[in-house]
């Protein structure tokens, strides 16, 4: 490429970094295109703390269900218009919790309807005893078919009686396990629950096939306009308790934060300095500064684009990404250093370093990607969002490495 070519590269690279600054900066223009997401070790909010009752799972179906109801309380939480709640699963001795992590929240009380309002649905055999018909002497055994093969939900009217309904649609596997349920309840009473409360006792007729069943009772339409509302977002999977409930404050957070902030400023000064320093006599330290102050921005803009909520562990893992960065722009400065030794000229030192470092750079920057997918994978909470942070920083490292860093020193360079 030749030196013109490049000199317009670089000009675009420092445009871009510019733009970039003003779009993360937390004020003015930068809030008003798309705020930044905080986390609540930042901005506070409210911390719920669920029991949840799975003592009617199988063993072998308890992380099923656990993983459910994290994911339908979510939805939750989402469409009560909470970004990025944190929730998360944790067992306790025997028993196992909710903890629900809302940043912003100041309405607790509607919070908290929100997420324990998700209805509960199961169905149940019937067993009758001779000669009793008394609805307390009736036996309800539960079954497997319970709200979490639930698929969509919808309003229905009554044909005969033009009374409010919910049909719902039950997925694949929830299908079968209904086709079964009614197949040997032909002729008995089948009970549908909804929140441990007994709404309807319909007598199998027939066994039904395809997954759709009808709830009926004593419903107003806006009453079944919830529900329908209730089940598209999820039905539980296991009734739950709220056993604690917690403001969290700011002010911790902002103290943490300007620390944290103060400590990543001070170790980026002290680098820069240090590499302008080391690296004075081949004119190289102060190259890697410029290529610093085009990768931060560039950096914390992409967190901002995709929306990445900012927690304390979400910042340490973009620190840690700029110590990658170093490393990069150390290994390559190590093999220009080596091209002059060799008496290269200052454009094939400048190659031969590059050449000398990707491998490395591409190796240590591969197996960094795969520890953050995993822990991204396989992990919830602080450790997630440290994980995408290190992960989005790390990829931003090595094109700022490979191609911002040669192209400032290719730009600014001659031979």
């Amino acid at each position: 490429m030749s030196q013109k070519n490049l000199t317009w590269l670089l000009i675009l690279i420092i445009v871009l970094a510019i733009l970039a600054a003003f779009f993360i900066y937390p004020k003015d223009l930068g809030n008003k295109f798309r705020p930044w997401r905080l986390g609540l070790d930042l901005v506070g909010g409210t911390r719920l703390i669920y029991e949840i009752d799975i003592s009617q799972a199988k063993e072998a179906d308890k992380s099923i269900v656990l993983g459910g109801l994290r994911d339908v309380i979510e939805k939750r939480v989402n469409l009560f218009g909470v970004s990025e709640p944190v929730i998360t699963t944790a067992k306790s001795g025997d028993t196992y919790r909710l903890i629900v992590e809302l940043a912003g929240v100041k309405d607790v009380k509607k919070a908290i309807e929100e997420v324990g309002s998700t209805p509960l649905l199961d169905f149940r055999e019937v067993i009758v005893p001779e000669e009793e018909k008394e609805l307390e002497k009736i036996i309800f055994i539960p079954t497997d078919l319970t709200g979490r093969y639930i698929k969509g939900a919808q309003l229905e009217f009554d044909s005969i009686t033009n009374q409010p309904a919910v049909g719902i649609q039950f997925d694949n596997e929830g299908a079968k396990i209904f086709e079964q349920l009614t197949e040997r309840n032909i002729g008995k009473y089948l009970a549908i629950f909804l929140d441990n409360g007994l709404i309807e006792m319909p007598v199998v007729r027939e066994k039904i096939s395809g997954g759709q069943a009808r709830i009926t009772g004593k419903f107003t339409i806006e009453e079944a306009k919830k529900l329908v509302e209730r089940f598209n977002a999820g039905a539980l999977t296991a009734p739950i308790n709220l056993i604690s409930q917690e403001t969290v404050g700011a002010s911790l957070g902002e103290e943490s934060l300007q620390k944290t902030l103060k400590a990543g400023l001070i170790g980026i000064i002290l680098i820069l300095l240090f590499m302008g320093f080391y690296y004075r006599r081949l004119g190289l330290g102060w190259f890697s500064g410029i290529a610093f102050l085009i990768y931060i921005p560039l950096t914390l803009a992409v967190y901002k684009i995709f929306g990445a909520t900012m927690t304390l562990a979400g910042i340490a893992g973009f620190i840690l990404s700029i110590g990658m960065a170093v490393d990069a722009n150390v290994l390559i400065f190590e093999g220009i250093k080596e091209g002059f030794k060799k008496g290269l000229n200052r454009i094939s030192s400048i190659d031969e370093g590059f050449r000398k470092a990707w491998s490395s750079i591409r190796d240590s920057n591969v197996t960094s990607i795969i520890t953050c997918l995993i822990l991204y994978n396989l992990t919830s909470g602080f450790i997630k969002g440290f994980a995408l942070t290190l992960l989005i920083g790390v990829l931003v490292s090595m094109f700022s490495a490979v191609f911002v860093t040669r192209t400032i020193l290719r730009a600014f360079i001659k031979k």
